[in-house]
């Protein structure tokens, strides 16, 4: 029995985007929390576009950790008590794990499988640029949540191709990004970053994904940032939680790991701390379930 067509990066691009929850306001609150000059009221207009985002933000700001003194009735009052950073740490959060959530097959995933890894390598990639100090804590975790967001397309419009995938990935024991490209003609990385051109998201977060099958390729303004992501992406599947069959098949870019300072000594110091704190966002959720924030 012959396999059908195989979608183009077109049509799975267009089909992952018409899912109700993309992340597609993502870019443009980032734009909003990098100008200074935004107002609390104008970032209220951003958010209230997105229900469960405005839900987040109040109960958030009025909970026991935030609280102090009486209850936020608007998002604005929201903001000014969260703070912008912390807004947006939200955003990214509320709005990645509600995409990554949405049910596909293919990989094998438990419940919850894909956005427990995401949350982690996420996790993992803000640790190591707080530690380092050599990119913005928050960016990377941008890019550590993100980082996947092909793979997640690709088992959401190409399912049924997995079975060829799989089984040309053993015949050659290679990579399966290598399979995929055998089979279907292009891979994860791709399909990942031109979902983000098309919702805009910036450049630097756009090549990061673009190259993290490759990332000596990256040009030179973004390896800093690659470097930190391809860490990240170790660490958290070093520790465990939601690696799915393709997660222990990754090539370590070694050079660009040392260049930057991420020697083997390190990578594995840090791996507890990263743990702890996946576990503290997670809560019983870092081992198994559909994760709930």
């Amino acid at each position: 029995m012959s396999l059908p067509k195989v979608p183009t990066v077109e049509e799975i691009c267009e089909k992952a985007a018409r899912l109700p929850c993309s992340p597609v306001l993502l870019p443009r609150l980032s734009k909003a929390l990098a100008n200074e000059g935004t107002t609390a009221e104008e970032l209220e207009e951003i958010i209230l576009v997105d229900t469960s985002l405005a839900s987040a933000t109040l109960r958030l700001a009025n909970s026991a950790f935030f609280r102090s003194g009486s209850e936020c009735e608007t998002v604005s009052e929201a903001i000014l008590r969260l703070g912008f950073r912390e807004i947006y740490r939200l955003a990214v959060t509320t709005l990645g794990s509600r995409w990554f959530n949405h049910p596909v097959q293919g990989y094998g995933w438990e419940p919850g499988d894909f956005c427990r890894h995401s949350l982690c390598v996420a996790v993992a990639a803000e640790h190591i640029a707080e530690d380092s100090g050599k990119v913005d804590k928050e960016v990377a975790y941008t890019a550590g949540l993100i980082q996947d967001i092909g793979k997640l397309a690709i088992a959401f419009a190409c399912g049924e191709f997995f079975p060829a995938i799989r089984e040309h990935q053993r015949a050659h024991n290679c990579t399966w990004w290598a399979a995929e490209q055998e089979v279907l003609g292009y891979h994860q990385s791709l399909i990942g970053a031109r979902l983000l051109e098309l919702w805009k998201f910036p450049e630097n977060l756009t090549q990061v994904v673009r190259h993290s099958d490759h990332p000596a390729g990256i040009p030179p303004e973004h390896r800093v940032l690659m470097a930190h992501l391809h860490a990240a992406k170790f660490v958290a599947t070093a520790i465990g939680p939601g690696v799915a069959e393709d997660g222990f098949l990754m090539e370590l870019d070694a050079e660009l790991l040392l260049a930057n300072g991420f020697d083997p000594e390190r990578l594995i110091a840090v791996q507890p701390d990263v743990l702890a704190a996946a576990t503290k966002l997670l809560r019983e959720q870092v081992t198994h379930g559909a994760v709930k924030l």
